[in-house]
């Protein structure tokens, strides 16, 4: 006992190490969703150049990243139960790394579509429980400040790429999408090392308490089980996290091309503005998720759906530059607020018991969103020669999802 106490002391003078997991979460976001994800973004102009496939087929490839990470959403409650999430996020880290090595080296249409849909499957083994754990790792008055600082390891990816794919694709020509792939392999084999030695499943494996004041009984205390209601509730999230997928990404794949093909930017110049967004975006899920923990997780969502309709407004009505500018950082301001917000809100909602299956199940909705938005924007943008449509559509989409967030109830009680 007495070494115990030692030992929780000897923890609670240095930093809790709910905040290791916090900035190994943000390397681990950074990798499998921002750079495998996001750069995607920056290399398509390229890749289609040298793959010389249309819209609709990138936005196909685009797909398929999307229905592996659907797949992963399925499976990955059951493999968190049966082998914890580290190994898990390890080895959605590995299969990444791989498939990205297998999309440098891709031709075709079809490699590079069983590529993109391996790097989605690794996406979701290391995605979803890494974000899970902030419901183990943080009671309720610090979750949505947690969640919000792993989140920006998207920012950072998208900066990164922002800048690296202009400048390889200028050093090695028509081999730098190519070359591009090949880095973003070689950086996530390096976050795999990485978070297989620092990740711990539960504080209780430090021998410390989760970060956060300590609350009046909590919903999990009050209600261990499923009730009545819950499956509904569930499902209004899941609403609205299918909402959030089926719009961003619209943005995410083809912004950069509208600005090459529709405005006749350089790619570098493209390139800067991107950066831009992730610039914002290191902020977005830490200011929503701050603001979500004092006002509430359904303003909190409805406030970030009012700032992406306006950038998908602003984006849809082809403003010009300095209207696409104002654009761009609304989206970036708030394009990682919603993930953050819904980390936090399973656990208050459901309960600590069931945070990860609960994140799971709502993330299948934003799975299925997000395989349903690229590839029906990229048949609209074959259609109509613009993307401007599919911006419109993608801003009636979140105008609705800000209204339907505000008839979310309270939760039960803090955790």
């Amino acid at each position: 006992m007495l070494l115990k106490n030692n030992t929780l002391q000897s923890e609670t003078s240095r930093i809790h190490y709910g905040w290791v997991i916090v900035g190994v979460g943000f390397l681990i976001i950074f990798a499998c969703i921002g750079l495998a994800r996001y750069a995607y973004t920056m290399l398509l102009p390229s890749m289609q150049a040298g793959l010389g496939l249309p819209f609709d087929r990138m936005g196909f490839i685009g797909t398929g990243n999307f229905c592996g990470y659907l797949l992963a959403v399925v499976l990955a409650p059951h493999l968190i139960r049966c082998f914890k999430p580290r190994r898990v996020i390890s080895s959605g880290l590995l299969l990444i790394t791989v498939a990205l090595f297998g999309v440098s080296a891709a031709n075709g249409f079809v490699m590079p579509l069983i590529c993109y849909f391996l790097v989605g499957m690794g996406t979701g083994f290391a995605n979803i429980p890494t974000m899970a754990l902030i419901s183990h790792w943080f009671r309720s008055d610090q979750r949505g400040k947690a969640a919000g600082l792993m989140i920006g390891g998207n920012g950072a990816a998208i900066m990164l790429a922002g800048v690296l794919v202009p400048f390889l694709n200028r050093t090695f020509g028509s081999a730098g999408w190519r070359v591009g792939w090949l880095v973003l392999a070689i950086i996530a084999l390096l976050v795999t090392v990485t978070a297989t030695w620092l990740v711990r499943n539960h504080p209780s494996d430090k021998g410390i308490e989760p970060l956060g004041r300590v609350s009046p009984p909590s919903r999990d205390q009050m209600v261990p089980r499923e009730q009545p209601g819950d499956g509904a509730l569930l499902l209004r999230l899941g609403l609205l996290y299918l909402a959030f997928g089926a719009t961003f990404m619209v943005y995410g794949t083809f912004i950069v091309t509208t600005m090459v093909r529709e405005y006749g930017f350089s790619e570098a110049k493209a390139g800067l503005y991107w950066s831009w967004a992730g610039f914002f975006s290191l902020f977005s899920g830490l200011l929503f998720g701050i603001v979500s923990d004092r006002i509430g997780r359904k303003y909190g969502l409805a406030l970030v759906f009012a700032v992406q309709s306006a950038a998908y407004l602003l984006a849809g009505m082809h403003p010009g530059s300095p209207g696409l500018i104002v654009s761009i950082v609304l989206y970036g301001s708030a394009v990682f607020a919603i993930p953050a917000i819904m980390a936090a809100a399973v656990g208050d909602y459901l309960g600590l018991s069931r945070a990860a299956g609960s994140f799971a199940t709502i993330t299948m909705f934003f799975a299925a969103g997000q395989t349903i938005g690229p590839a029906a924007a990229g048949v609209i943008g074959k259609t109509y020669g613009s993307f401007s449509n599919a911006y419109l559509l993608a801003a009636l989409i979140t105008v609705s999802a800000l209204i339907f967030a505000l008839f979310l109830p309270e939760p039960i009680g803090e955790s």
